[in-house]
């Protein structure tokens, strides 16, 4: 049995062939965890990357009860960013089912459970934050911040800068459909 693929596109035509070789291996996603029941895929051309290899976006959100995993890769070809985000997400799974299937049962905190991950190509010790990201926060009041956080399909969080406060805030879906607001204030 395959889980449910909903396969999205921007600014990329989204041809049989193409919908037919994610959703054969999107919808596979559940031999790896019985759980899940949905998976998202959304290719993605953006003309006005800097880098060429970084033009064409895959990622993928998969759903299940209580969980969502989510990637996203870039690459010079469309399904060649699927196929990265792909193996990234069968890392992600298992990776899951190790922490919540198994248990660490040992009380230490995830920072310290975590094993060493080395680079493949350097064979160095990576660094624990894997990625860092920037953006541009612009002023807006709290009933924005929903309307934006619904256009951008963010299902879980997003950060705004609140124009009522003048404070960064985090505007957060609860698991009754209901948004919660976080309002940090420096200790």
């Amino acid at each position: 049995m395959s889980n449910k693929v909903e396969v999205q596109t921007r600014n990329i035509r989204l041809t049989d062939k193409i919908e037919e070789y994610v959703n054969k291996k999107a919808g596979n996603f559940d031999h790896y965890l019985t759980a899940i029941e949905e998976a998202r895929v959304e290719l993605a051309h953006y003309k006005a990357a800097r880098n060429a290899d970084d033009r064409n976006v895959a990622q993928i959100t998969v759903y299940g009860k209580g969980f969502t995993l989510r990637t996203e890769e870039r690459a010079d070809e469309a399904l060649a960013a699927f196929d990265l985000a792909h193996d990234n997400m069968q890392r992600q799974i298992e990776r899951y089912k190790g922490k919540h299937q198994h248990g660490r049962g040992d009380g230490r905190s995830a920072a310290e459970a975590a094993e060493p991950i080395f680079d493949d190509a350097t064979g160095e010790l990576s660094p624990l934050v894997a990625r860092k990201k920037k953006f541009v926060l612009y002023p807006m009041t709290e009933d924005e911040a929903v309307v934006q956080m619904r256009n951008l399909g963010h299902d879980n969080f997003f950060i705004f800068y609140n124009a009522q406060t003048n404070k960064i805030n985090v505007l957060y879906r609860r698991r009754n459909g209901s948004y919660g607001l976080i309002d940090p204030e420096l200790g």
